[in-house]
């Protein structure tokens, strides 16, 4: 069985339609594992590699038209002393420069790592080729440490889902399990934020699980085109043990290190018009590539195939994916809440509980996208004994003191007085010439403390 992987090392991204979980080695460099210690190359090494390098882009690589100028691309760069180095990281910093060059594709590259080499070389044919079972249990290894992707989840204010997915990891009859924990969580959220922002990518039956929660069953997603071979497709699962999210407000965050399988994921959202793509422009990287174990411990991605959109009836190589809304990539996620909180407001049917934590969120993600500036005179005034609380100025910052409590920072929200209580979103505090007034979230109840004299 082939690898269809969508994962590209940093800062590029790759796809796979069925496999093992992500490449693990250029997942590894993707997530900014340091890479092996650099070895000594021979001219024999380099030699050898380059010709095992030839090899595979002949027997591969998927536009053959390609072949001859990415070959004469290397074979020039080795005769003009290029590749002269004898540390292996060198080498294949080179070797993927030259790749990329030659075939304009950012899944072309190769990578030095001999522990990987090691685990995936020694294939029970003898031909040279990956052996798939280490490949899988390698990649198996890396998934279960980060939870297959899987990082992070929380609630966000006004009950805003959050999922942050590192990257696409897919091991057969684990990795679904875990991704129904995750989408029943999401499920119970207002609206939906998933976080594919730096995601390199992995394999493309995740891409499927995550994105079947929010359509159709069988509905034709991708179709895999490879030289020789029959087309193969991808289409929504018709059992989901979560159940559907359709309907759901979905903002899904991308940047310039969203690429191939997570590009995949976001480019599903916007030709199905699944929901908003907030920050910056993806990778671009959409080919399917394999890995090619090269002697003496080099990796070697191929792209061997490319998938077309059911929809656009193409796809995103060299383009990427355009963001709904345009921003920052640091900002991504405050703009998605601001969306997401507005357009919760204005539904239909949303009860005054509901607007009043709407609103009560916003003017903290407002804050966020456009921080507050007190003069110090004006937080100076606000100092001074307000019944049992104690407020003092320290480095340009408002401090609260009560008894037997721990001592919170404020920070503005509103250039009229109000202020987050640090460490808590469910307190805030408000300043007027004559008091401070405490309010909590989900209370209509106002304490008031005059200010002393």
């Amino acid at each position: 069985m082939k690898s269809r992987h969508l994962l590209l090392p940093l800062p590029l991204v790759v796809l796979a339609l069925s496999a093992p979980a992500a490449p693990a080695l250029a997942r590894q460099v993707a997530l900014g594992v340091e890479r092996a210690a650099p070895n000594a190359l021979s001219k024999a090494d380099r030699e050898a590699a380059l010709v095992k390098i030839a090899e595979a882009v002949r027997a591969s690589y998927v536009f053959p038209e390609k072949d001859d100028a990415i070959v004469a691309w290397l074979e020039k760069a080795r005769r003009d002393g290029r590749y002269d180095t004898g540390d292996a990281g060198v080498f294949a910093e080179r070797v993927t420069e030259d790749l990329r060059a030659a075939s304009g594709d950012r899944h072309m590259y190769m990578l030095y790592d001999p522990a990987q080499y090691a685990a995936t070389s020694a294939s029970p044919s003898g031909d040279g080729s990956v052996n798939e079972a280490a490949e899988a249990a390698f990649a198996r290894r890396l998934a279960v440490r980060d939870h297959h992707g899987l990082v992070a989840q929380s609630i966000l204010p006004g009950n805003i889902r959050y999922l942050k997915i590192a990257g696409f990891e897919w091991v057969d009859d684990e990795t679904g399990t875990l991704y129904d924990e995750a989408l029943r969580f999401l499920k119970d959220g207002d609206a939906v934020i998933i976080d594919v922002r730096g995601n390199p990518g992995g394999s493309h039956p995740a891409v499927r699980y995550l994105v079947s929660h929010f359509m159709d069953p069988d509905v034709l997603e991708l179709t895999f085109l490879e030289g020789g071979e029959a087309p193969k497709q991808s289409r929504t699962l018709e059992h989901l043990p979560a159940g559907r999210l359709k309907g759901k407000p979905l903002y899904v965050l991308i940047d310039g290190g969203t690429g191939s399988a997570a590009e995949a994921f976001a480019y599903d959202v916007q030709q199905f018009k699944l929901g908003e793509l907030v920050g910056a422009k993806t990778a671009g990287a959409a080919n399917n590539n394999k890995f090619v174990p090269v002697a003496p411990g080099f990796m070697l991605s191929v792209s061997f195939g490319r998938p077309v959109h059911a929809v656009s009836q193409t796809n995103w190589d060299g383009a990427g994916v355009a963001p709904t809304v345009a921003t920052a990539s640091a900002q991504a996620l405050d703009v998605a809440q601001s969306l997401a909180l507005t357009r919760l407001a204005a539904a239909p049917g949303a009860t005054p509980e509901s607007l009043a934590e709407y609103g009560w969120a916003r003017v903290a993600v407002e804050a966020a996208l456009k921080p507050v500036s007190i003069p110090p005179d004006r937080l100076k005034a606000w100092t001074g004994r307000y019944g049992e609380i104690t407020i003092s100025l320290r480095d340009g910052k408002l401090w609260m003191a009560r008894a037997d409590r721990p001592l919170r920072g404020l920070t503005p929200l509103t250039a009229d007085g109000l202020f987050a209580v640090d460490g808590s979103e469910m307190l805030r505090a408000r300043f007027s010439d004559t008091k401070l007034e405490t309010l909590w979230r989900g209370s209509p109840n106002v304490w008031t403390y005059p200010k002393g004299k």
